[in-house]
């Protein structure tokens, strides 16, 4: 679940995404779990970083989620945001 809006390098802002392992060298390593994470380059997070190496109020926004949950915080999220498309 992407936002719509798109920074300049066309990537995604505010994505919804199921929750790796752990993540090397940017990459998930050794699968998925059954969580889910927000992830919100707006508020300065780098999905190349593993949910330990952000900062603990990252942490509060990522989660991790179950799937209602995880869609109703990213939800409620995308509105501290606003922007093109949202």
């Amino acid at each position: 679940m992407n936002s719509q809006g798109q920074p300049e390098d066309g990537g995604w802002t505010l994505v919804l995404r199921r929750r790796p392992a752990r993540v090397v060298g940017g990459r998930p390593q050794d699968g998925h779990t059954d969580e889910f994470e927000v992830i919100c380059c707006d508020c300065g997070d780098d999905p190349e970083l593993d949910y330990r190496e952000v900062s603990p109020e990252l942490q509060r926004i990522r989660g991790p989620y179950p799937i209602a949950a995880g869609i109703s915080t990213y939800l409620k999220h995308s509105g501290r945001h606003p922007g093109p498309g949202r």
